[in-house]
Formats: C-alpha cells, structure tokens, sequence
C-alpha cells in the first residue's frame, strides 16, 4: 500500500520536463517574463485552479448543510431526524467525509507535489539555460553570487506565486462567490452587504500592495548585493589573507548588509501597517452579514440561514488575514522577480546567425581578414590586422600587454563579434558557423586554467565528455599529470582521479592546474589548438618534461601561441609581433633577430621569462 502511494506520488510529480529548450528570449516587461518562466508548467496550474476553485465551493456547501441541519433540528422531534432527514444525512457523509477530504487533499497533492518541484526547477532551468548563453561581458559586468542569486531568488518567488496563488487566491474568491450565491438565495440585502465589503477590501489591497511590492523589490536587490560581496570576498579569500583585508573586507560587507536592514526595515513598515488594516476590515465582516441576518429575522431568514451565514462570514473574516497576508507575500515575491527579471532578462548575447550550419575544418587554415576590434571604444584592442596561417602552421604571438595578442584569440573563438573584417576558418566566415561546432573543433589551454570542483577525472573528461577512464588516463600521462593526480585525496577521503579539486580548482598549484588543462586539451585533439602562456605556471624542469608531449600534441594541427617567454615559441614555424593592436613585425626567430627590431629588443630585455615593455603597456 505504502509503495502503491510512493508510485503515485513521484507519476503525480513528474509533469515537466526541466530540458526543454528555451525557445524565445525572455520578455523585459514583467507580466510577459513570468509568463514565460511559466511556459510550459501551464498544465499542472490549471489542475490545480480546478482543485482550489471545488475546494472553495465545497467549503460553502458544507456552511449550507450546517445551516440546514440547524433548521431540521429546530423543527424535527429526535427520535425522526433520522427517517425524516435521511437524505440530509447522506449528504453531510459524502461532504464531510469524502468530497472535502478528497478536495483537500487533492489540493495539497497538487500545491506539494504536482506545482512547487515542478515549477522551481522549470524556472530555475530556464533561467540558468539563458543566463548560460549570455556572452563573457555579461558575466564580466557581474557578480558571479549576484548572478546566482538573482536565477534562484526568481525560481523561488515565481514558484511561492503560483502556489499561494492557487492556495489561497482561487480558493478565496471561489469561497467569496460562492458565498455571494448562498446569501443571495436568502436577501439580496446580504449580497449588496457582502459585495459593499468586498469592495473597500479590494481598494485597501489596491492601496497597499504596491508599496510592499516596490519594497520587496529594493529588499532583494539589496540581498543580492549582499549575496555578491559576500560570495566575491570568500572567492578571493587567498587574496583577502596575503594582503590583511580582513578589515577591509568586513567594512564593505557590513556596509552592504547595513543598506538590506535598512530596506529591511522599510518593508517591514509596511508590513505592519498593512496587516493592521486588514485586521480591521476583517473584523468587520462578521458584525456586517451576521447583524443584518439577525435584523431580517422573520422576513424568511431562519434561524439555519443565521447559523450558516455566521459560519461563513466567521470564516471569510479568518480567510481575510489569510489570504490578504497571502497576497502582500505574493506581492513581495512580485516585486523579488520584477528585481531579478532587470538582471536576467536583458539580452547581451552572441547568437548564432538564423542559417548557421556547423563549421567543417578540413585543413585548419585560419584566415584574420584585415580584422578590427576595440571593445566598442575608440582606441584598444586589434585594428586592420590581415593574417593568414597555413594548414597546420606553428604560429606564436607576441606583444606587450595591451598589443591585442588576447583579442585575436578571442575573436576566433567569437567570444566576441568583429567590429570590422572576418575571421575565416578554412574559407567559413566564424560569424556564420554555429557556436557549438565551432569551440568544438579549437582546443585551448590558458594562462588563469580554469577547474571546475568536481573530480579530477571530470575535469579532464571535460574536453571531450564520451571518453573512457583509459583514454583521460592517457591524456593525463602525456602531460605529465598522472603521477600527482594519483596522490590526491579530498576532505572525504576520495583519492585519485576521484578526487574533488576545490572551487577553481584551489587544491592544486598553479603547475598543477595548468597540466590538467594541457591533458583536458590532449583530451579534445582538436585541429586547431590555443596555447594562452600554456606552460607559464611550470617550472623549467616540469616545462622541458612536457615539451616534448606538446610537440606531440601540435603534430597536424594548426597552432596559435601566446607567450611572455620567448623561448617556449622561439621554435615556431612563424612569429607575429603585434604592436598598438597591429602587426609591427613576422617571421621566424632568426628572421625577426636579424631585422634587430621590437622582437630583438624584446629578446634583450628578457629577463626571468618576461618582456619588459615599458610604456607600450595598455589594456587590452
């Protein structure tokens, strides 16, 4: 029995499906945005509305047979209630016994089960889905906390809305209009009494909700950026610790946590004010429609009519509070997604043109068509640069900080679009090419490497997801990473390529990572392959030991190499030199040594494996 209930309940709740597509981008007006957080969990609204609108009607029904058994009472001797009544009799059992139980059970198996799991997760997957192809610079204009907390702070108020909403709204005015009906049925004074009420109720919450609202609002914002300060300060906490900002730190996050009690207290204001009121307007409902019955005794009210609208108006005065705390909770949740909707709503996007087709490297020549980008500024980044790299070319880049090497490498992955020329790969223009394909067909390793804090096999899977154990073991050997990853062990205990690396992969050192990164990128064996600085965090001796694995690697594909220390790319088939976000200089080491130019001088200067640039430094 019990595991025929357990089945029920998890068929009941599995009424979405969390992975569906996003489809169009989220509206930036907010009756339009929760609409479309809602897109698709319509289906279990709905039943739940039916259920709460019976539930309502049923609560009625049960006031009238309570009045009409006050009545029967009255008029019928003891011993004949039974035989006279047993009509009346039945139907109290089948109300109170079955309909309403069942109703409000059903009620409970739709708000529990059917809508709050369901709807979080739709909500919270949507928005993490869109949020998740927003280009770099929006996450770069952002707090990652902040981020976070705006996706979960809008899947929580939109599921509370939804469930209150059929909790308490529905059912309250299917209990107000139901209500309306049976008093009418006994003075259509009662009815203009209840609708006169039900009126000045209406113009209070008028009043008074958008003020909890527009609070709620400022609270969240203010929560959030709490969240954000917090979230930044522990992220950065080596940082925090090396330079004794613990002060610091705390004096930023008392000052965000002191601007949320203020905007705390402020809706707490207005909390307070409006419960007050509505204590009052609930209070009065009762005094109204029970003192009118009374005064209409004799004019074919009877003493069941007295009983049933006491009953009712009783409880409409103690659904009152409830429903109208309801709704300023539903308001204030309006407010937190209206907040969350002006984070995560507006599209900084780079899509895919609406004929993109997959990009198809057949060779990896890679082709910058006199391509200029500035960051949407007048001065920065790459201007007019015109090159072309061979099928399987060699190719290192150099430059002082801000001579537009990171661009490049931006550019043709399109984490950005060209504010001028194209970046072509094997004839494709990247613009036009889907996303996906394109990242897919480029192996990278950075300079900051990136870690997730899952297991070292996870981490290393990453570049290629359908790899078996074996295959990421070897990649892991051909970068020299294997012997360190077996040593690993976690705080529970897990070890080896099982192993949990810590957010951002802290638990390694910086040579540590950055052999994950190269086995993650052996992994993919991509035909065009990305080395941002790949081996500046290794020492000399770790470096030499990979080398040769790297030459490996770079065997048949095309390859663009960053480098502050020239001697890692001295080797290379050609060297760009760019300058002031153009290039100044190309040709091999020995070529660009004899021109006794900007890469001569680099080559002088170097010292401990970097460039002294001087005033050329810019940002990029």
């Amino acid at each position: 029995m019990q595991r025929a209930f357990t089945n029920f309940i998890h068929r009941a709740g599995n009424q979405i499906t969390p992975d569906a597509p996003v489809g169009d981008a989220p509206p930036t007006t907010l009756r339009a945005f929760m609409g479309w957080t809602l897109t698709g969990g319509w289906r279990v609204i709905w039943l739940g509305v039916m259920v709460s609108v019976l539930a309502g009607i049923i609560e009625v029904v049960s006031m009238k047979l309570l009045g009409s058994v006050v009545d029967a009472v009255s008029t019928t001797p003891p011993d004949r209630f039974l035989s006279l009544h047993l009509g009346l009799a039945i139907a109290c059992v089948a109300v109170f016994l079955v309909a309403r139980p069942l109703l409000f059970g059903g009620l409970a198996l739709t708000q529990s089960v059917m809508i709050g799991p369901n709807i979080f997760v739709q909500v919270m997957a949507r928005t993490f889905r869109w949020t998740l192809g927003q280009s770099v610079t929006y996450f770069d204009n952002d707090f990652a906390g902040r981020l976070a907390q705006k996706k979960n702070q809008v899947a929580n108020s939109m599921t509370e809305i939804v469930v209150e909403t059929v909790n308490a709204v529905t059912f309250g005015l299917s209990t107000v209009i139901s209500t309306g009906f049976l008093v009418g049925g006994i003075s259509l004074w009662m009815v203009a009494a209840l609708a006169g009420w039900f009126v000045a109720y209406a113009l209070f919450l008028k009043l008074m909700l958008p003020v909890v609202r527009g609070r709620a609002a400022a609270r969240a914002e203010a929560r959030s950026m709490v969240t954000g300060q917090v979230v930044d300060s522990i992220t950065n906490i080596k940082t925090v610790k090396l330079f004794a900002g613990d002060s610091h730190e705390d004096g930023k996050a008392l000052h965000s946590m002191e601007s949320l009690r203020q905007t705390w207290l402020r809706f707490g204001e207005a909390q307070t004010f409006f419960r007050l009121g509505l204590i009052f307007i609930a209070g009065f409902l009762p005094v109204l429609l029970v003192g009118l019955s009374v005064a209409l005794m004799g004019n074919g009210v009877t003493p069941g009519d007295v009983a049933a609208v006491g009953a009712l108006s009783i409880r409409l005065s103690q659904m009152t509070g409830w429903i109208s705390y309801t709704l300023m909770v539903i308001s204030s949740h309006i407010g937190e997604v209206e907040d969350g909707m002006r984070t995560l709503a507006p599209a900084q996007r780079i899509e895919d043109a609406p004929a993109a087709v997959p990009l198809h490297v057949s060779q990896g020549e890679i082709h910058f068509d006199h391509v200029s980008f500035a960051y949407g500024r007048r001065e920065g980044g790459v201007q007019d640069v015109d090159i072309t790299i061979a099928p399987g070319e060699k190719v290192g880049i150099v430059g002082a900080s801000g001579a537009g090497k990171s661009t490049l490498m931006s550019l043709i992955l399109r984490l950005y679009d060209t504010e001028g020329g194209a970046v072509l790969i094997d004839g494709q223009n990247v613009a036009t090419v889907t996303q996906q394909s394109l990242r897919r067909q480029i192996g990278m390793v950075t300079q900051e490497t990136a870690m997730f804090n899952r297991t070292a096999l996870d981490n290393i899977r990453y570049g290629r997801p359908d790899a078996t154990e074996a295959e990421v073991i070897a990649a892991a050997e051909k970068a020299e990473a294997h012997e360190f990853i077996l040593e690993l062990r976690d705080h529970m205990g897990r070890q080896g390529y099982g192993a949990f690396l810590g957010e951002r992969g802290v638990k390694l050192s910086g040579g540590q990572r950055q052999r994950i990164a190269l086995a993650r990128a052996i992994l993919k064996d991509a035909p065009i392959l990305i080395l941002d600085e790949a081996t500046s965090a290794l020492d000399s001796e770790v470096e030499a030991s990979i080398q040769e694995a790297l030459d490996r690697v770079m065997e048949g594909k095309t390859v663009m190499a960053i480098a502050h220390r020239l001697s890692t790319i001295s080797s290379m088939d050609r060297i760009i030199v760019l300058d002031q976000g153009r290039i100044a200089e190309q040709g091999s080491h020995d070529d660009l040594l004899a021109q006794n130019g900007l890469y001569a001088r680099f080559w002088e200067r170097q010292s401990g494996g970097f460039i002294g640039s001087g005033s050329q430094e810019a940002a990029e």
